[in-house]
Order: C-alpha cells, then structure tokens, then sequence
C-alpha cells in the first residue's frame, strides 16, 4: 500500500473504517490508477506505445499471467471480485486521450472524457463491494465526474504548463477569454466569473452523487462520503480563489482533511444509528 500513500490526494484513499478484507484490495486497484495516470503524465518515451504494452499487460491478468508487479496483485483482486476489463481499458484509453487531445469545445465533450478517465473509478469500487446495478453506478458516475471536474478546476495552472486546457473552449468564448490567457496564468473580473460558472456547474452533481450513500451500508458510505466531502471542500477553496485561480492551485491542509472525517462521522452518527 505504499504506492497507495505516496501521491497527495484530496481525500483519504483508505480510511480506518474501510473493511479489513477490502484494504489490500482498494490499494491494488489505486495502484493501478496511479500507475496508470504516471505513465500518461510522467513517463519518458512514447507514451502511446507504453500505453499500449501496458494495456496488453492488463489484458493478460483476464487471460494469463502479466510480469508487472503491480498487475500480478491486481489480478488477485480482479478473481477475487470478478472485475470486468472494461473499466480498466477506459482508463487506459483516457491517458492516451491525453496525449493527443489539449481543449475540449464543449461540455458533451468534457463529460465524455469524464466517463473514460473517472467514471471507472467508482464503478470498480462499487464492485469490490459486490454492486454491479445501474442505479448505484449512475450514483457513483455523478460523484466521480464532480471529483474530476473540480480538479480540472483545481488545477488550471498545472495543466497549462502542460499546453493543456480542460475548460471547454464555448465557455471561454462566452466570457471573451482566450486560451493564451488560461496558458500564461492571465486573472481577471471575467476569469473569476468564469470560475464562479464552473463551480456552479459542478456543484449539482455532488449533490446528486451524495444519494447513493442511502444505498450502502454505515460503512461503506461513510468511506464514500468522504470522497465527496473532500471533493466539495476542494471545491470551495477554488470557489473562494477565483480571483487568482488561473496561477494558484488551492489544496486542503491535513487539518482541514481530519475536519472532513470527523464530519462524515458526526453526519453518520446521527444519521444511522
């Protein structure tokens, strides 16, 4: 699970109240993520082409026997829970996005990148809870495009050193900025107001996404409120940055992170008792 610990999160990635059998689990399937993110943003070389073998190399967990260490565990939990290839592959191919694909137009667009690069999420952790239904899925697909969403927005100034924008451009147009403006860090009025629409744009689906803690267990749901809460912490600090966010990437302090546990369990306390 030391991979699991090593990249700064939003939220807790394992909480204390995460069911003992799951734990090793959960870390299996975030260190796949991560690895997979790493060599979409980090790794040196032809990153289609790593994408590639690393996509046979998953392909092998459902059919024989892969070599990476990280894929070897991952299969176990893949047995384990009978996991589909699918939610994997999206993932994969949400990298390879990536790397050929800088701005999005629309928000059809946008949202369609949601459900390669974070939609996955949510739909694997929900099976290694044992729930594979439309209803929980469309639940936890709201939360986890919130939880992208609002680190498009987190990290405007870390994409853009990248040549990447992940606002879609008919917003820009809307409020008369131009991507130079997004790429060189440029804040103003019309940048804060901006702002202000995205948040208000993705502060509905954490809301829609919040119901699906009615269809789990005390447990479970406190653990996926927690992703919530961190994703809507998150997004008030960009809220409350607006002024400046196009050169600034807000976070929360570890205070700030215990705060949201101790919330979750007041609200789940008083809640299901």
């Amino acid at each position: 699970m030391a991979l699991t610990r090593s990249h700064y999160e939003n939220f807790t990635v394992l909480s204390w109240l995460l069911p003992r059998h799951l734990r090793t689990d959960v870390a299996n399937l975030y260190a796949y993520c991560r690895t997979v993110d790493d060599i979409g943003d980090e790794a040196e070389g032809d990153r289609l082409a790593l994408l590639a073998q690393w996509e046979e190399e998953l392909l092998r967990c459902f059919t024989g026997t892969p070599k990476y260490p990280v894929l070897v565990r991952l299969q176990d939990t893949i047995r384990k829970h009978q996991l589909r290839a699918e939610p994997f592959l999206r993932l994969i191919e949400a990298n390879r996005r990536d790397q050929v694909r800088h701005r999005y137009q629309n928000w059809q667009q946008l949202l369609d990148y949601c459900h390669y690069s974070a939609n996955p999420v949510g739909e694997l952790y929900l099976a290694l809870l044992g729930y594979t239904d439309t209803c929980r899925i469309q639940l936890a697909n709201a939360t986890c495009t919130a939880l992208q969403l609002v680190n498009f927005w987190q990290d405007i100034s870390c994409d853009a050193a990248c040549n990447r924008i992940y606002i879609p451009m008919e917003e820009l147009v809307k409020t008369g900025i131009s991507a130079d403006d997004v790429l060189n860090g440029r804040n103003s009025a019309a940048s804060a107001q901006l702002i202000a629409t995205l948040c208000d744009k993705t502060a509905p689906l954490f809301q829609t996404g919040l119901e699906l803690l009615n269809l789990l267990k005390r447990r479970e749901a406190y653990n996926v409120s927690l992703f919530s809460l961190g994703g809507m912490a998150i997004l008030d600090a960009v809220r409350a940055n607006r002024d400046r966010i196009f050169s600034y990437r807000p976070t929360l302090s570890k205070s700030h992170l215990v705060r949201l546990g101790v919330q979750a369990l007041f609200l789940f306390g008083r809640k299901r008792r």
